[in-house]
């Protein structure tokens, strides 16, 4: 069943699940409320990708937040998008902020942050943390002071 904005991957039978990196699963809808400012938060707590030089499988929770101009993402593309990592070889750093771009370039938010919080592989853990703010509005600003203040008081980190 399509919906009548056009997407094609909620509420279908036949979902396929790429194994190689794909942002061209993303699909967007229409803001209903493009003169609202409200944050959109998404939680992927099964991210899995590729360490790029051992091939070994990273595990982390990601963390997508934004606030949306005129079009939304759809949140079973994003599933299936961000499945599409699971054989891709790419460091922490690059995962996040190619995540970030590629929804830049889908939705065109007013702002957008992407954080990775990955688990351990020997004996240390790395969180990369990207944001962007729509130049020229309050959102630019909003980025650089929540980048500059990002994870001041950092968790407790011992459940990973």
């Amino acid at each position: 069943m399509r919906d009548k904005e056009g997407l094609t991957k909620l509420g279908s039978n036949g979902t396929k699940y790429s194994k190689d990196y794909d942002p061209g699963v993303l699909e967007t809808f229409i803001n209903k409320h493009p003169d609202n400012d409200y944050f959109v938060k998404f939680n992927c707590p099964e991210f899995t990708s590729l360490c790029p030089i051992t091939g070994q499988p990273d595990f982390a929770t990601i963390t997508i937040s934004y606030v949306p101009s005129l079009k939304m993402v759809e949140s079973k593309s994003l599933k299936l998008y961000l499945f599409s990592f699971r054989d891709h070889g790419d460091f922490h750093e690059d995962v996040v902020n190619i995540i970030m771009k590629d929804l830049i370039a889908l939705m065109d938010p007013k702002y957008i942050e992407v954080w990775g919080k990955f688990t351990p592989r020997g004996g240390i853990s790395i969180d990369p943390y990207c944001n962007y703010g729509k130049e020229g509005t309050c959102w630019e600003q909003v980025a650089r002071d929540r980048l500059f203040n990002h994870d001041m008081y950092p968790e407790k980190v011992d459940n990973r």
